[in-house]
């Protein structure tokens, strides 16, 4: 079920407003730049009016023309044009590098904070436990990186600028405007109540439209998602026509909500326009009617007539007028970009503020002689944050409960029972992945708790049967992207898995590009690339984990059985298996049942105990016996 956004429901918090500015903190000539440039261009907007004005009084009007034709006069009027001309040019060069400087200096500025902000949330992503991971699907955390950062650099670049310019144009313009001429100005304010009114309707209609528009777009995404995704099972069972007709509903749907914001918004913009046209339509009647008076023409309005109205102060008023609603407007879009802005921060807040539960502690340890003895003492472990060590011992949270298990250095050990036995939970304490609630998992005799993570995890090779290929070519993905890595050491290591002769059959060799998750090597083939990647890594501890030889071939499967002999010898191995015949070589297996170990001993020992191993056994052969 798509969840609505609330990008456009979350209202002003200042506390959020501050974390998004300090990112602005180590670039403050910038923004110092930003705010003179904006300030200075906001300023000289409303005189573009006044300069019009003066040409008009002064060189243009009836008056001014009728007073003298003579050459001395026509030269003095040239001249008044020429430097009204002047003063217009000047002003608009200054405005186009104020503006320019503006603009530059706060995109650069947004693409600064964006990358800041991104490269925080990546860095807190890395360093997280993966208990986080496991309660927050990864689409969640990809829309914090890419959506949720990018409303806030739309706030910074857009609402931020926006905000900043229209108050000073507003300021601007309404000093101007009442030291031109007040009583026009208030007459022009007249309309500016209904104005708000209006903005705030408009907003708000088109703030729940847009919301809705995204939801409905949000769905449709999904839908679209699912249906390439599973392509094969679309075809395969003949759903073509009824996801078709699925998606059109749901396409449907958005289409009415983008034609619903549509709607407000193209109501929106005329109404504006027709207020600013009520505003010039008042400022005309009572200005003509001023100059009029003072031309004999009208009944004096001796009011507005004694504040000396002239042609250029109409024509600059209709200006003025124009240009202050359109800064108003621009407010109202502000809120929905400041709206947006907050929601997306409190998300993006509440990634960087998610505590580190698995950090190293001051000081952590380093395992300068690694030995790879591992002992898991009394260890209970449930995955629900919400359980501690105080937790009841009955409590079904538990994953582990009480496991006393000791691996002796170079022991190799397989882990089997049924699913959520417990086995692969044992396996992440190891690599601590997690931390326990009970007892302790010790490396060598150290609890890993004071083992310094990287140190930790660089002794200790994992495969695992859902093989992750990154984008890149074969050998990064082996290396993993470690340039002290010899490519003679990569090839050893395919070589010893049988994987070399089936790279070299490829385009380019080692160089050959993955696609996508590997998309188009067969599972076997990834899961030997699994192999390989852990061997050229040479750790001290193996971890073998949920049957990695499950999805291939019986030559592939002997082949890797081959090579994960050799490679066991000498090293600490915990392997996790289903099938039981993969690990009837291993030095000890351990069988765990509800998050307890029941049994353990070699193959023949715990056959010939006759208990849940040995039943385990006989199930799996008996239906082995009934496929064939």
């Amino acid at each position: 079920m798509t969840q609505p956004d609330e990008a456009f429901l979350k209202e002003f918090d200042a506390h959020l407003t501050r974390r998004i500015l300090r990112y602005l903190g180590p670039y403050r000539r910038l923004v110092g730049l930003a705010l003179i440039a904006t300030l200075v261009f906001s300023v000289a907007a409303p005189l573009y009016g006044l300069i019009q004005r003066f040409a008009i009084d002064h060189a243009l009007g009836p008056k001014v023309l009728s007073a003298g034709s003579d050459l001395a006069t026509r030269q003095a009027l040239f001249q008044v044009l020429l430097k009204a001309a002047g003063l217009f040019l000047g002003l608009r060069v200054l405005d186009f590098l104020m503006r320019y400087a503006a603009t530059y200096a706060i995109n650069y500025l947004g693409q600064k904070v964006l990358f800041d902000i991104r490269s925080d949330i990546f860095t807190k992503l890395q360093r997280l436990p993966l208990a986080f991971f496991d309660a927050n699907p990864v689409g969640r955390l990809i829309t914090r990186v890419t959506s949720d950062v990018d409303a806030i650099n739309q706030f910074i670049t857009a609402g931020l600028v926006s905000l900043i310019t229209s108050t000073f144009l507003i300021i601007a313009y309404v000093v101007i405007m009442l030291s031109v001429s007040w009583p026009l100005a208030l007459i022009s304010f007249l309309v500016l109540p209904v104005l708000f009114y209006a903005s705030a309707f408009f907003r708000t209609k088109i703030r729940y439209a847009f919301r809705n528009t995204r939801i409905q777009q949000a769905i449709v995404n999904t839908k679209l998602n699912e249906n390439i995704t599973g392509m094969l099972t679309v075809q395969l069972f003949g759903r073509e026509n009824h996801n078709a007709q699925d998606f059109d509903r749901s396409n449907r749907l958005l289409l009415g909500a983008t034609l619903n914001s549509v709607r407000w918004f193209s109501l929106f913009q005329p109404t504006v326009s027709l207020l600013g046209a009520v505003a010039s339509s008042l400022v005309l009647w009572f200005a003509g009617r001023s100059i009029l008076v003072g031309a004999g023409v009208a009944n004096p309005d001796a009011w507005l007539a004694a504040s000396g109205v002239t042609l250029g102060t109409l024509v600059a008023f209709n200006g003025f007028v124009g240009q202050l609603f359109q800064p108003i407007q621009d407010l109202a879009d502000v809120m929905n970009n400041l709206q947006a802005a907050m929601a997306s921060a409190e998300r993006i807040f509440g990634v960087l503020d998610e505590p580190v539960t698995i950090q190293d502690k001051p000081g952590a340890r380093t395992l300068e002689h690694f030995e790879g003895r591992v002992d898991l003492d009394k260890v209970w472990f449930a995955y629900d944050p919400a359980v501690t060590a105080d937790t009841p011992d009955d409590d079904p949270r538990w994953t582990l409960r009480g496991i006393d298990l000791h691996i002796r250095p170079g022991e190799s050990v397989a882990l089997v029972g049924a699913t959520g036995a417990g086995k692969t939970s044992i396996t992440s304490l190891v690599s601590r992945f997690y931390d326990v609630q009970r007892g302790a998992v010790r490396v060598d005799g150290h609890d890993v708790r004071d083992l310094a993570q990287y140190d930790l995890r660089r002794h200790i090779g994992v495969v695992l049967q859902d093989v992750f290929l990154f984008a890149g070519t074969m050998e990064t993905n082996l290396t993993l992207g470690d340039p002290d890595i010899p490519h003679e050491r990569v090839i050893q290591a395919c070589k010893y898995v049988g994987v070399h002769e089936f790279i070299m059959e490829l385009p380019d060799g080692y160089n050959t590009e993955v696609r996508e998750r590997g998309a188009t090597l067969s599972t076997g083939q990834k899961q030997l690339l699994a192999f390989a990647r852990a061997l050229i890594q040479n750790p001290d501890i193996l971890l073998v984990l949920d049957e990695a030889t499950a999805s291939v071939d019986t030559e592939t499967e002997l082949r890797i059985q081959e090579a994960l002999a050799k490679v066991m010898q000498g090293r600490t191995s915990i392997i996790i298996a289903h099938r039981l015949s993969t690990i009837e070589h291993c030095d000890r297996i351990v069988v765990m049942r509800r998050g307890q170990v029941v049994e353990e001993g070699s193959h023949r020992e715990l056959l010939s105990q006759n208990g849940y191993y040995a039943r385990l056994h006989r199930l799996q052969y008996a239906q082995g016996d009934a496929a064939d």
